[in-house]
């Protein structure tokens, strides 16, 4: 068994682990958006295209669970039973939290990120930044097609993104999703 094997296997139960519990704890002091060194979680990281060189950065963003619902109405008046506080479910936490990450660090651009824990109040998630000016990144021909990606979070181009947007399915079924449900709205006009 390699290295990278072992760690995916550690990841399956992490809530088995006295480790996960103590970063946990030492996690929740930190602030919201944590630049860190390197990613806990290197086979993922790595897998998701992190390289540990010039260019690259991790940021652990750190979102709280639930109350993703509308902010409460005005008190007076009487409200119709479908006005009540309604879940908006349009963008997953992953999406959010790498939206957080690129709101931080506006110069860089987000590739890709991963779950890196939860407990009863957070979800953590590690987010990989690249630096589109940077020469190394510039130089090497598998990811300067960044530099030409700008704001691509914004628009729902990175996997979480494509994901909540619905772009994983294909064929039967997805004809109103390409190339967005917006310009489908408008086409049908």
């Amino acid at each position: 068994m390699n290295l990278y094997s072992a760690v995916r296997e550690a990841w399956r139960k992490p809530r088995e682990s006295e480790v996960y519990i103590e970063r946990l704890i030492e996690w929740r002091k930190e602030p919201t958006l944590t630049r860190i060194k390197r990613p806990t979680r290197i086979d993922k990281a790595r897998a998701l295209g992190y390289k540990a060189k010039q260019g690259y950065i991790v940021v652990r963003v750190r979102l709280l669970r639930g109350g993703r619902q509308r902010r409460k109405y005005g008190r007076r008046g009487r409200k119709s039973k479908n006005l009540r506080l309604r879940k908006i479910v349009g963008k997953s936490y992953q999406w959010v939290a790498e939206e957080r990450a690129n709101k931080g660090y506006p110069n860089l651009e987000v590739l890709n990120s991963y779950w890196a824990g939860k407990d009863g109040r957070y979800y953590w998630y590690e987010i990989i930044l690249v630096d589109p000016n940077s020469p190394v990144i510039k130089a090497d021909k598998k990811i300067n097609w960044i530099g030409r990606q700008r704001g691509r979070v914004y628009r729902g181009l990175t996997a979480a993104g494509k994901k909540s947007r619905g772009l994983l399915n294909k064929g039967k079924g997805a004809e109103k999703i390409r190339p967005s449900l917006s310009a489908n709205k408008r086409r049908a006009k």
